[in-house]
């Protein structure tokens, strides 16, 4: 009998899932790294910096805080791991040292589900036939316990790419005044445009992690990006007239 390929039917290749798998961390470092990048940049335009001092600020903010956002994310995961591993070991020593009283917790679960007489214990006895099986299923239905397939130190690299990607917008059309030595009147308004297309971008993709409305998402991600950087220039320009 030929074998339907499940990725043909919905149009998406094995390549793109593995990429639409790690589509949380992309966006949520994307997030991070445009936000916190343009508060940087809003903040030294407010105080009037040179292009200059904003570039290395702004460098310095995308290797420090991309990195200190990977590892708290290679943490998380590494943490999410052990603890997963740990119960785990819990509910092999369970099973193989009182099985009597794991089988009958089996049995209340899909008791509770609706089974019930022979095809309850015909679920239980199949379920408890094999240990892993029975694990699993402790796992997921009485610790609602769900391993992450997805390495933490791959989620931690996503997490800083994408960070590195999305926050260094801001700082683009700085990094161009610099590099060719063409100077513009309206650089911080420049930036502005460009880190706005960057929000709608990320905004349109937390749509589709969330699954939630697109419109929603995008503003939704506009607004807090205006928000710090809003709130970074006029510290930025206070402080400016108050050390001056």
């Amino acid at each position: 009998m030929e074998t339907v390929d499940e990725n043909k039917i919905h149009g998406t290749s094995s390549a793109f899932q593995r990429l639409q798998d790690y589509l949380s961390e992309f966006v949520y470092g994307g997030i991070d790294g445009s936000v916190t990048t343009f508060a940087v940049v809003a903040g030294a335009a407010g105080a009037g910096l040179s292009a200059s001092v904003i570039i290395i600020l702004g460098f310095a903010n995308l290797i420090a805080d991309g990195f200190s956002m990977s590892v708290g994310s290679y943490l998380s995961g590494k943490s999410a791991r052990d603890t997963y591993e740990k119960h785990k070991r819990t509910e092999y020593w369970e099973v193989e040292h009182m099985p009597d009283t794991e089988r009958q917790e089996i049995r209340d679960i899909y008791a509770a589900k609706g089974f019930e007489g022979e095809l309850l214990e015909q679920v239980v006895a199949k379920i408890t036939e094999n240990k892993d099986r029975w694990v699993d299923v402790m796992m997921k239905e009485e610790l609602e316990m769900i391993l992450d397939a997805k390495p933490p130190l791959l989620m931690a690299l996503v997490t800083f790419v994408s960070f590195i990607i999305v926050g260094f917008v801001p700082l683009l059309v700085y990094v161009y005044e610099y590099a060719t030595g063409n100077l513009y009147d309206n650089t911080f308004l420049i930036a502005c445009v460009l880190t706005s297309f960057a929000f709608m971008a990320i905004g349109w993709m937390k749509s589709a992690v969330t699954q939630t409305n697109r419109i929603k998402s995008i503003l939704e991600t506009l607004f807090l990006g205006a928000s710090a950087a809003v709130l970074a220039y006029l510290v930025g320009n206070v402080l400016e007239k108050m050390v001056s």
